[in-house]
């Protein structure tokens, strides 16, 4: 373990001394649910792509978010240190120790048992600071007003549901409190799970970003609620998958409330209660589809080559023939 911190101190010497210092000036929330096994990073900024430089998080590991005159090492490198054993706390001061510019950076960690860690430095553009709780920390730099990260952490506190309302919830009371006193361009929203099941590729609960928008905000609430709908979309597959019809019924449902406009939504609903048998039901949804986008009609043809309906000429033409 000694040598592995030798060596990734080593690298992130060099990292430190070639990067170029970028002023993604922001404010950002790291948190740790483990009632529902959770752990994420939430990022506004009047920068493009904050997404792409200040969140970084990995399944069973931790957590990061590194802004101000950012270094995006501390990101790859936090995680390294944090996956080898060490906590934030010990991963956060090992990369500082290493950090020649260490008083513009603004960084905080969480590791996979909810240990929190946070810097500030202290020539950070004001207002700037930040505010450790159980399980989270919130920071901010370039504020209109110092008032914005503690609205964030009460904003965390106080909001009920899930980690992704409560980070939402978090970076909406910033913005309310005046937020970035430039403005606002990109948000972004990242969770894993706090255990790993060893896959990777499948370990991202949430990843939305909004790269450039006037009101990134209220766009990534959009897209929540289009994420929360298609999540129930991907439920029912798996129950479809395991031939749990009425389980995968009731979240296809449950994604129609959520998007009743959509009509990707509507039509694979459709599809599913064809295939199985329910076509009093899925005939009304596919007029629904075929009302508003007559393409789709195509779609249905294509179907039964794929196994995605029966093949069966008087189903097809019963779907395709609706009045």
């Amino acid at each position: 373990m000694k040598n592995f911190l030798i060596i990734l101190i080593l690298t992130g010497n060099i990292l430190f001394a070639n990067n170029l210092i970028r002023p993604v000036n922001t404010y950002s929330i790291v948190a740790y649910d483990s009632a529902s096994g959770e752990m994420g990073v939430a990022v506004q900024s009047h920068w493009f792509q904050v997404g792409t430089s200040v969140s970084w998080a990995e399944a069973g590991v931790g957590v990061v978010a590194t802004q101000s005159f950012i270094e995006m090492s501390y990101g790859p490198l936090g995680l390294d240190l944090m996956r080898a054993g060490k906590t934030a706390p010990q991963a956060l001061e090992a990369l500082l120790q290493i950090d020649p510019q260490r008083d513009v950076r603004q960084v905080a960690m969480i590791d996979a048992q909810g240990n929190v860690a946070v810097h500030t430095g202290k020539k950070c553009i004001s207002e700037a600071g930040d505010f450790k709780g159980k399980g989270f920390s919130v920071q901010a730099n370039i504020m209109e007003k110092n008032t914005v990260w503690p609205a964030m952490a009460k904003a965390y506190q106080e909001t009920e549901g899930d980690l992704l309302s409560r980070l939402m919830a978090s970076l909406q009371a910033a913005q309310a409190e005046g937020g970035d006193i430039r403005g606002k361009q990109s948000v972004a929203i990242l969770i894993v799970p706090i255990k790993s099941k060893g896959q990777p590729w499948r370990e991202k609960i949430v990843d939305l970003r909004i790269d450039d928008h006037p009101q990134p905000l209220k766009e990534m609430a959009r897209l929540i609620q289009i994420h929360r709908a298609y999540t129930h979309m991907n439920k029912g597959d798996e129950y479809m998958a395991h031939d749990e019809i009425p389980a995968a019924l009731k979240e296809y449902s449950a994604a129609h409330k959520l998007q009743p406009d959509n009509v990707e939504i509507l039509f694979w609903t459709a599809a599913t209660l064809a295939g199985v048998g329910n076509i009093d039901d899925a005939l009304p949804l596919f007029k629904e589809v075929f009302n508003k986008e007559p393409i789709w009609k195509t779609v249905v043809r294509r179907l039964p080559a794929s196994g995605l309906l029966p093949d069966d000429e008087k189903l097809l033409h019963q779907i395709l023939n609706i009045k």
